[in-house]
């Protein structure tokens, strides 16, 4: 009963969530040995050395003995460094060392080096989450980490620089400093160095972008170097409604599990903006590996995903994109089981017209053929357009809109219009597992779209001049539904069904 007791908990990633991971001690007389078991990788094969070496530096008489770990549940894959710490504390706990009911009222996670000293983590927040799931008292992990596992309230919170602090709060010498709850600022919006008031005329691809931010519409822009794409695509998040709380914790739990919290927090207290380079391959995209990592496409979860220069893409890499962004989720399947990584972003993509860019320009003559043009634009499949709910054209600035001495709307102003069409849109769906239109499953479309029957036949007649498809009128719907809402319209009107066409037969026209 007594070595049913010597039990100490930690966790293992799981995608982006922790599962509880029990290590079980037990020391016996035989031959000197350390024996590990319960699926272990390499990496925490190795930490036997890990683990032996850093107890040395505690200064304690340990007798030569049978040492075996048992990480339960058996049949899980353990991997990663973070069980150094508490495989140590398994070990201390084994010799009866330590407090057996104050180890256990904590998690414990941390890489070792030789020499006791205790290194960061990935998925700290991810742990900390379960650890309040689970009751516990708290949890114990490197200093480095503490900052983000302090985002959980209701848990105490302890970051430790060695082995050496740990053992002595866990005898009773020394008591540990409690990391404060961490406090943020969703609202700030002085982290941007971009202003949409920079942007000189443009004012259909501001619309367009103030549109689809509201509702979360995925966008493509198509128009010639130079026009502005890149510069209207940076300044996307500067508009977009403030990321509440749980989306917050969604964000930074798919950056620690990616291990890509080294430049602290302050960060993704906005929305993720991703803006990956062409070159980029489908498990960099989407995820992937042999030891699955969340990919761009999660990397930009309740943000924006840019993709410039869309065509420069690999076919088969943007293909990859077509499941992410109709399910707002990434499924990775492998021999040892699948993983989920969430993917709900704003698809935003830029292309030139045609091979030299200029196809359209008043401004430039275009060098390309019909032929080049067409199998141009054909690298772009019907399928992933279909998932694109605006398409504009961005022309190149006229020289009297550069010249001009007249202010652009600021972000700011433009950023209080998006707000206040999402509480809308947040009312609306208070009820629903969703947040935002463009989220709309097709069983609500028509509880939520209502229009009169002036306008009904207005949109028939749209759908059999231009041959609009099911998903695009879906599309169309709640686009207008978007553009209702930033008028603070009830119900949608024939004008809003007309501009959200507007930006829909713009696409039947490139393909």
């Amino acid at each position: 009963m007594e070595k049913k007791e010597k039990i100490v908990y930690s966790a293992s990633l799981s995608g982006i969530d922790a599962v509880m991971v029990t290590i079980e001690s037990d020391i016996s007389f035989g031959m000197a040995n350390f024996n590990i078991v319960g699926l272990p990788d390499n990496a925490v094969k190795e930490a036997k050395v890990r683990v032996m070496n850093s107890i040395k530096y505690l200064d304690l008489d340990l007798p030569q003995k049978k040492i075996t770990l048992n990480l339960a549940p058996a049949d899980m894959r353990k991997d990663g460094s973070s069980f150094d710490l508490p495989m140590a504390i398994a070990v201390l706990n084994g010799f009866n060392l330590l407090n057996v009911e104050l180890t256990k009222k904590y998690l414990i996670a941390g890489e070792l080096s030789l020499f006791g000293e205790v290194r960061n983590i990935h998925g700290a927040l991810s742990l900390a989450i379960l650890a309040k799931e689970k009751g516990l008292t708290g949890i114990i992990l490197p200093y480095e980490n503490a900052e983000e596992a302090s985002l959980i309230p209701g848990i105490e919170v302890y970051g430790i620089r060695n082995l050496k602090e740990l053992f002595e709060f866990l005898i009773g010498k020394t008591l540990l400093k409690k990391e404060e709850l961490k406090k943020y600022n969703l609202n700030n919006s002085t982290l941007f160095n971009e202003d949409f008031s920079e942007v000189k005329g443009q004012f259909l691809s501001k619309r367009a972008i103030e549109i689809a931010v509201t509702g979360r519409h995925n966008i493509m822009m198509i128009g010639a170097p130079g026009s502005g794409k890149t510069m209207l695509a940076k300044r996307i998040s500067t508009i977009a409604p403030p990321l509440t709380y749980n989306e917050m914790i969604e964000v930074i739990k798919i950056y620690s599990a990616a291990g890509l919290l080294k430049q602290g927090l302050k960060n993704l207290f906005t929305r993720p903006y991703r803006a990956p380079h062409h070159s980029i391959s489908e498990a960099g995209l989407v995820g992937g590996s042999s030891n699955p990592k969340p990919g761009e496409v999660s990397l930009s979860h309740n943000g924006i995903l840019f993709l410039d220069e869309l065509t420069e893409f690999k076919k088969s890499t943007l293909e990859q994109l077509r499941q992410p962004l109709e399910d707002r989720e990434v499924t990775i399947t492998r021999a040892s089981g699948s993983l989920t990584f969430p993917a709900s972003t704003m698809f935003v993509a830029a292309m030139n017209p045609c091979p030299c860019g200029f196809y359209g320009d008043p401004s430039n003559s275009c060098s390309c053929n019909q032929n080049e043009i067409k199998r141009y634009q054909k690298k772009i499949s019907g399928p992933l357009l279909d998932r694109i709910d605006l398409v504009i054209n961005v022309p190149a600035v006229k020289p009297s809109d550069l010249v001009n001495n007249i202010n652009s709307e600021s972000s700011k102003e433009i950023r209080k219009r998006v707000v206040k069409a999402f509480e809308l849109q947040k009312e609306r769906f208070k009820n629903e597992n969703y947040k935002f239109n463009s989220m709309m499953p097709p069983k609500d479309i028509k509880r939520f779209c209502k229009i009169d029957e002036n306008t009904k036949k207005f949109l028939r007649f749209s759908i059999e001049k231009f041959g609009i498809s099911a998903r695009k009128y879906s599309r169309i719907l709640k686009v207008a539904r978007t553009i209702a809402d930033l008028e603070n319209s009830k119900n949608i009107e024939q004008h809003h069904i007309s501009e959200a066409l507007n930006f829909n037969i713009q696409r039947i026209l490139i393909n």
